[in-house]
């Protein structure tokens, strides 16, 4: 039987997205970004940024900018998001018809942030759905930033929601929520692995996107020079506290982020090894070096897999023939 029917039994398999979210808003860095990833491939997904990362006072003109370079042939492998401005502000809508209207097919995803809870993300959904239904597009994905006390509470029902794909945390919107009750040491590491509120609040995010199928993605590293800064934070945002995917704000910073959460070549080959003698007995238990495997830890060794084969790592001929059953079925 193959894999997947096997492993997961007519139940929805979790969602899988490239492990490294480049945000940029200025021209130039929206086309040196995408040079990049013509240069290493769909492993890391861009955002172009029409919110905080984009000047303020040009939104209109924005819009069709992102819009055009959307659809522009440079966009090679259609992994190019855009976060809209908040449902509240004016120039949503503005957004919306700009960009989903001229640029709906060849959209990755759209961002919602600032939601103050479920409300707001239904909202956005509907008038992005009035806009990207009679583009050809009936469920857009959307990823909706975690980032105020509201939207926390209700991050359980923002992620059963099935247009939502991915929950990402904004430490710094959130910390200032709490207006000097939260040190400013908490935006960054060590404090923002260590301090309650901040771990609380990473912890609940990330489990409600776990509970649904969904992908949780981990903050920016505002340490843009050091690249060992941010491939500790991707490291421990993976490790510790069960992210798979985290934001970057530097070109530089792409690279330590993708390794960081790209399976080590041991793992590849400890579940390829597994995951083959598990066929070989009809996916029943397997007993290897000691230790019992069946279908419970087989779903973790096959999604080992496929993270791998997404993060660009050439896979052992044995690792590929899996991978390629899953996608011929």
């Amino acid at each position: 039987m193959h894999p997947s029917e096997v492993l997961f039994q007519g139940k929805r398999q979790p969602l899988l997205l490239p492990a490294c979210d480049h945000y940029c808003g200025s021209e130039k860095l929206m086309r040196k970004s995408m040079a990049l990833q013509q240069e290493l491939g769909p492993v890391f997904d861009i955002t172009f940024d029409c919110e905080d990362g984009a000047a303020a006072g040009n939104e209109a003109a924005h819009a069709q900018l992102v819009a055009s370079l959307i659809n522009s042939e440079d966009n090679r492998f259609d992994r190019i998001g855009v976060r809209l401005h908040d449902i509240d502000s004016p120039h949503f809508i503005q957004d919306v018809v700009a960009i989903v209207g001229a640029a709906a097919s060849k959209l990755a995803y759209v961002v919602l942030p600032k939601p103050n809870g479920l409300d707001d993300v239904r909202r956005a959904l509907e008038i992005i759905n009035r806009v990207a239904v009679p583009n050809g597009r009936p469920a857009l994905p959307v990823h909706v930033l975690i980032e105020t006390h509201g939207a926390l509470h209700e991050a359980y029902d923002i992620a059963a929601l099935s247009q939502v794909e991915c929950l990402s945390f904004g430490i710094m919107d959130f910390v200032s929520s709490h207006y000097g009750a939260i040190p400013a040491a908490a935006m960054r590491t060590p404090g923002q692995f260590t301090h309650p509120l901040v771990v609380r609040a990473k912890l609940e995010m990330v489990a409600a996107c776990h509970a649904h199928g969904k992908v949780a993605s981990h903050n920016v590293t505002t340490e843009i020079k050091d690249s060992a800064v941010v491939a500790n934070d991707a490291q421990r945002a993976g490790a510790e506290f069960g992210f798979t995917r985290m934001w970057s704000i530097h070109p530089d910073q792409v690279k330590p982020i993708v390794k960081a959460f790209t399976p080590r070549l041991s793992e590849v080959n400890e579940a390829t090894n597994i995951l083959q003698e598990a066929m070989a007995a009809n996916w029943g238990p397997i007993a290897q070096h000691g230790r019992l495997h069946d279908r419970a830890s087989y779903r973790y060794y096959w999604t080992v897999l496929q993270r791998a084969k997404l993060a660009g790592l050439a896979l052992p001929d044995s690792a590929a023939a899996i991978v390629n059953q899953t996608e011929l079925h």
